[in-house]
């Protein structure tokens, strides 16, 4: 892929789109970790100085598809609960019908799993204070999207909603760090199947999380 000099707002954008969707592609093939700037430069066909015309880091890039990655599955996952989320169950079922789903969902995620966990320690690390305010004004309004889900299907958490979307996310980009194991765990496993008790699947381990978490918070009657 090669580009001509940029001169209107319209061909920015497109520059700007492609540099995005090349690391979405990147994503797809690596974890975050292993995206570098030079290789995103290379595959999308600028010098690096060009991408940084538009990202000042390839964090800042990293932190954007989070965001567009993040909104894209709210929207799925508002469907996802409209179907499976039985509106007259008794609160505790509808609490472990939301888990489920909630668990399949970002499970069948492993990107953004992995977009969550790098977030804190790594892609708001080298970023510019303006990149920082602007990525988590978004945030919060993505964060005030899933509150709204979670106390549609389950009003009951009243206050405690807000809390349980944070961590749930915290929880998924924590579990995802393990998922899949590296192949020295992987052969310990087979050599000693009893040290198996100790591995989850994604699904499983964020599913046990989020059923705990919801029962946990919902008022005893």
């Amino acid at each position: 892929m090669s580009f001509q000099r940029a001169r209107s707002e319209e061909q920015r954008e497109i520059r700007r789109r492609a540099i995005l969707d090349t690391a979405a592609a990147m994503l797809d093939e690596m974890p975050v970790a292993d995206v570098s700037l030079n290789e995103l430069s290379r595959r999308v066909g600028l010098a690096k100085s060009n991408v940084l015309r538009y990202f000042e880091s390839r964090e800042a890039v990293l932190l954007e598809l989070l965001d567009d990655f993040l909104g894209s599955w709210l929207a799925e996952l508002a469907d996802e609960l409209a179907a499976g989320v039985e509106a007259h169950a008794a609160p505790e079922a509808r609490a472990e019908q939301l888990a489920e789903i909630l668990s399949r969902s970002l499970a069948d995620r492993v990107v953004l799993c992995d977009l969550f966990g790098a977030q804190g320690g790594v892609l708001e690390r080298n970023v510019s204070v303006e990149v920082v305010k602007r990525h988590k004004r978004s945030s919060l309004a993505r964060l005030a999207d899933m509150v709204e889900l979670m106390r549609r299907h389950l009003p009951e958490l009243g206050d405690g909603a807000q809390l349980f979307c944070l961590m749930s996310l915290v929880s998924a980009g924590a579990l995802s760090s393990s998922v899949p194991p590296p192949p020295s765990l992987l052969a310990a496993y087979a050599e000693d199947p009893a040290l198996g008790a100790l591995h989850m699947e994604l699904r499983d381990a964020l599913r046990a999380s989020f059923t705990a978490a919801l029962l946990g918070v919902l008022p005893r009657t």
